[in-house]
């Protein structure tokens, strides 16, 4: 026994601390496990009784970039002054970081703890074994420092070779000489090329996405474990799919490197992209792809270009009602126009430039409405390609075609796996004794489930495929007649706002777009692919503007009404009658002035109104010294001129009507009738105070 082990030291427990670096060491270097634990026998022979055994840290690494829960709990118990001394095979189990060993060295000195290993004892309170001890810990961490870089130097030299195999993507297997090649399974390949062929179709990884999950199309992918397993498809698999050089026959290394961060003193380590000029190594041909090297770097720019936030024009399709999102670009600032919605379904189209605002708190370059903008490109869309419409319906019927037949042909594929799945049930099923029915009533259930999910693919073959009629292409000869029909397609709001922004962005680059605001103009300078340059003029919309939309019962009302009310007023009354503007919203004095302004319609005046003489019904009965009631009458009967736009707005006279004979006559008669007539009290008429019916015996 050494003489450094005092009767304190044996009173208190031992602690046995065991580590293995990572999983693989666990599962593998079982004999190390042995060694290690095997050190609880020389704690019991060095007189402790009493040894704990702490191994939560298997498959954890000491470097001190991953958090180790048992070598926590050893030092809190080591401060609490409860072990005798900690023990490890080596030193080096218990850190390889000078951090956390010049921690446990510290710790077991202030509370006199001994450290043993397979060789000796140490004592930290003794300056020699202190001196040692630091000596271990810095050689330990300066080893694990020596062999990361002996072997990340052997790595990186294999991989410029284009040797070195790490990770093996879905759709390949490691062949001879460690290259790469296929998968045999023709299920798989025909999935992977049907990605590549979908996103060059559709020009995003989300409409790729969406179209598989449409049709209920499952992609292979790898488990950690290395085998390939089909499931539901995923933005995750589609975008590692058409980004992975390998897909392209190219081998590539290094294309993301780790780095650590602290968050709370802990420490995380997080990996990241690198530009292509990092790569460690890129080299193309080296084993057989799905697709090119040049249709593969096609497709990163549209990905790149895809990207949201970017001052490039934008080649994939975004959700909203915006024809011209992502190809609009400011001639001030050079930026891209941003899409903006407004109204209270958010069907108002609006493009501005905010980014001046945004950046230096300075106004925004331009912004304008988007309504008669995205007509007038339409508008210019087909004049385009109108003489190319036959041949494009045609192509278009091709394409539909095509996509029918690339959705049968995976059905028919996976049909293909799922009838090799019901085969190997039942013969595992035939294989199992029928007696032992613990295990044949599972291995029918499988065989069920098998050909449960055969039925269903048999019946989705037979809806998409049409009863196993293949799809009917059309000829040029029979897409003649709806040549003329382009437009009214176009304008149907029915058709989809998707296709109508592919075909803009397959003619045209972009627009640069500025304000001329002394003739109050939008300057559209349209860049076609093929290099031509077309300048177009538009009239800038004021806002509200509704033109076209807009009853004409409206509009001739406040022509009307604006003889004898102001804005507010006339909003007031379109509103009381229901009347609502071209996009269902309830009128405003803003409206009302910009429906006057497009209309050419004149405000309201009240010298203008004095001078030409209209007044309303109050003000004609005043002046005929008559009831509003009677003259409503009257102008009922046809006997006094007015009019009126609105049924339940204010009547419209004109001074000079009320001069005409046929009112002087109602006048006339109007006042005999009152001589003839007179009012008179009734003097059985009860009064309604209570207090005097009360005295006159009523109540």
């Amino acid at each position: 026994m050494s003489d450094k082990i005092k009767p304190q030291h044996l009173t208190r427990k031992a602690i046995l601390y065991v580590r293995q670096s990572t999983a693989y060491q666990v599962s593998n270097n079982l004999e190390s496990q042995r060694l290690q634990y095997g050190m609880e026998t020389r704690l019991r022979a060095l007189g402790w009784s009493q040894v704990e055994i702490i191994d939560e840290d298997l498959g954890r690494s000491a470097a001190g970039t991953a958090t180790r829960t048992g070598f926590e709990r050893m030092v809190a118990q080591v401060c609490l002054g409860e072990v005798g001394a900690v023990c490890a095979r080596e030193v080096s189990r218990f850190a390889r970081n000078s951090r956390e060993w010049q921690q446990l060295v510290e710790v077991c000195r202030i509370v006199d703890t001994l450290l043993i290993d397979q060789e000796t004892v140490y004592s930290p309170r003794q300056s020699n074994d202190r001196l040692l001890l630091g000596l271990k810990g810095t050689l330990n961490e300066y080893e694990l420092d020596l062999l990361r870089q002996r072997a990340q130097e052997a790595r990186i030299q294999k991989a410029r070779r284009g040797e070195f195999v790490s990770n093996i993507p879905v759709g390949f297997v490691k062949g001879e000489e460690r290259v790469l090649e296929k998968d045999p399974d023709e299920r798989i390949q025909r999935s992977i090329e049907l990605v590549f062929t979908k996103f060059l179709e559709l020009g995003s990884a989300r409409q790729v996405l969406l179209w598989f999950m449409e049709h209920e199309l499952s992609i292979p992918a790898r488990s950690i474990y290395g085998d390939v397993h089909w499931r539901r498809p995923s933005y995750g698999n589609i975008h590692r799919i058409l980004r992975n050089p390998s897909y392209a026959g190219t081998y590539a290394y290094g294309k993301t490197e780790s780095h650590t961060e602290y968050e709370a003193g802990v420490p995380r380590v997080r990996t990241r992209r690198r530009g292509r000029d990092g790569w460690v190594a890129l080299i193309p041909g080296t084993h057989e792809g799905y697709v090119d090297w040049e249709k593969f770097e096609s497709i990163q720019a549209m990905i790149n270009h895809n990207r949201l936030g970017g001052e490039e024009p934008s080649g994939a399709v975004r959700r909203g009602s915006a024809l011209l999102g992502r190809v609009l670009r400011c001639r001030r600032c050079g930026r891209m126009l941003r899409v903006q919605y407004k109204g209270p379904e958010g069907d108002i189209v609006r493009y501005a430039c905010p980014r001046s605002q945004l950046d230096a708190q300075e106004d925004r370059c331009i912004h304008f409405s988007g309504a008669n903008v995205d007509a007038a490109m339409g508008t210019e869309l087909l004049r385009v390609i109108e003489p190319a419409a036959v041949e494009a319906a045609v192509l278009a019927n091709q394409q539909q075609a095509q996509a029918q037949s690339d959705v049968v042909e995976a059905l028919r594929r996976d049909l293909e796996a799922a009838t090799y799945c019901v085969q190997r049930a039942e013969r595992q099923y035939e294989a199992a004794d029928p007696d032992n029915r613990l295990v044949a009533r599972e291995l029918e259930r499988r065989w069920n489930l098998a050909l449960q999910e055969k039925q269903a693919l048999e019946r989705r073959i037979a809806e998409e495929s049409g009863d196993e009629r293949p799809a009917r292409i059309g000829t040029l000869e029979e897409f003649q007649s709806l040549a003329g029909d382009l437009e009214s397609v176009w304008s149907d709001p029915d058709t989809d706002i998707r296709t109508k922004k592919r075909i803009l962005r397959t003619l045209i680059r972009e627009i640069v777009v500025d304000i001329d605001d002394g003739r109050s103009e939008l300057v559209l300078l349209i860049h076609w692919r093929g290099g031509v340059h077309t300048e177009l003029r538009l009239p800038r919309r004021r806002r509200g503007d509704r033109s076209g939309k807009t009853s004409r019962d409206a509009v001739e009302a406040v022509r009307s009404l604006s003889r004898i009310c102001n804005d507010q007023m006339i909003a007031a009354v379109l509103n009381r009658a229901k009347l609502l503007t071209g996009h269902g919203n309830f009128w405003t004095r803003t409206l009302v002035t910009s429906l006057r302004h497009r209309h050419d319609i004149e405000c309201y005046d009240a010298q203008r109104q004095a001078e030409q003489g209209w007044i309303n019904l109050s003000k004609a009965a005043q002046l005929l010294g008559t009831s509003r009631n009677t003259l409503r009458d009257a102008i009922e009967r046809g006997e006094v001129a007015a009019e009126r736009p609105i049924d339940c707005g204010p009547w419209i006279l004109n001074r000079q009507s009320l001069q005409s004979e046929g009112v002087q006559r109602f006048i006339e008669r109007v006042r005999a009738t009152q001589q003839a007539h007179p009012t008179k009290a009734d003097s059985k008429q009860c009064s309604l105070d209570l207090s005097t019916t009360y005295e006159k015996g009523v109540l």
